[in-house]
């Protein structure tokens, strides 16, 4: 939902309730000069680059209602389930996700290091960019199914991020239930998939696994925007993630192995990961659950900004209508179908396009 990536035009110092929230928690002098940049990308926070003498940090703070076309609004209190999820990354792989440096839970902001996208690219820019690296996709995998894998069974976890509340109003409402009102001809397989995804609690899912939300660092992946997080089904991380790259593969024709490549691997890399269940089950959940995710790209309240070719779209409505009627058993067998699906189409960069 919101990177601490390329900054968009400066513009004047924000309220004062963010330059007290830097004083307070000390992290600017009440001397020093703070130069304050809003950073582009999300539709869910407000979010600043903050430059003083010798440092740069960022801020963000949670807002009520998205930016979208669609009215969607959610409880800020994810600020605070965000910072919550960090931390607990934080403890297992430091290095995926910026050094945290101070919360204020009252006000639904937080302050991170801000890692210069010299060195700390967004993964989305860099696939919509033509730079598509498998190694890449395969260390998004094994990062995101250790992480499940160190929280599968915490009871404490569990019961410290039961935001089955949030996680409805950020995910189950506007993807699931939202594209069900859209098709009422599937309405009860999507209905059944948003119940499903509901009532399962197995892991601390992050929420917002997107390659907008990725950074490619020195070190490896680095994750931001965990304000879905929740201790429910980490077979929605898997999916959500590949998704990204299909639909990337409608948009970069050029790259389309790879996109392919990459959804597969990154697959494999988690499901390796799988000890808390039979990886079997998990694997059918997350092929199951892809389908309305692509649909929800192109029905739901967030649609994908970038699949503006009506030949895109239908074909995602064609295919992943299909995909929900007869769902796939593993992660293969569906990636499978949407590269068969590809290349007998007539979509651009397809094997049968002009």
């Amino acid at each position: 939902m919101s990177s601490p990536s390329a900054p968009v035009s400066p513009a004047p110092v924000p309220d004062s309730s963010l330059t007290d929230f830097l004083l307070t928690h000390r992290l600017a002098g009440p001397s020093e000069a703070a130069r304050w940049t809003p950073l582009a990308g999300g539709v869910s926070s407000d979010l600043w680059r903050v430059d003083l003498p010798g440092r740069s940090l960022c801020v963000k703070r949670a807002l009520a209602r998205l930016r979208v076309a669609a009215d969607w609004q959610a409880p800020v209190s994810r600020n605070a389930y965000e910072w919550a999820w960090m931390g607990f990354a934080s403890r297992q792989r430091p290095d995926s996700v910026p050094e945290l440096l101070a919360h204020d839970a009252d006000a639904g902001l937080f302050a991170m290091a801000f890692l210069p996208p010299e060195q700390y690219p967004v993964w989305k820019a860099q696939l919509l960019g033509g730079q598509v690296e498998v190694p890449t996709a395969a260390a998004v995998g094994e990062l995101l199914g250790t992480l499940h894998a160190a929280s599968a069974g915490d009871a404490a976890l569990a019961a410290e991020f039961a935001t089955d509340d949030n996680f409805h109003a950020l995910r189950i409402e506007p993807y699931l239930l939202a594209t069900a009102a859209a098709h009422p001809g599937l309405s009860d397989i999507l209905q059944g998939l948003a119940d499903r995804t509901a009532t399962t609690h197995l892991a601390l899912v992050h929420g917002d696994v997107s390659p907008k939300n990725i950074l490619v660092g020195p070190p490896g992946p680095v994750l931001l925007d965990a304000e879905c997080a929740w201790y429910g089904d980490p077979a929605f991380d898997l999916a959500f993630c590949v998704n990204h790259l299909l639909l990337k593969s409608l948009v970069v024709p050029g790259h389309r192995a790879d996109l392919l490549g990459s959804a597969g691997v990154l697959a494999e890399e988690y499901v390796r990961c799988v000890d808390w269940e039979p990886r079997p089950a998990l694997e059918a959940r997350a092929a199951s659950l892809l389908p309305a995710l692509l649909l929800a790209r192109v029905d739901g309240k967030s649609p994908a900004e970038y699949l503006t070719d009506d030949r895109h779209r239908l074909f995602v409505r064609t295919v992943a209508s299909a995909l929900l009627r007869a769902p796939a058993p593993t992660m293969a067998d569906l990636l499978d179908a949407w590269a068969t699906a590809l290349e007998a189409s007539t979509v651009p960069g397809s094997g049968r396009s002009d």
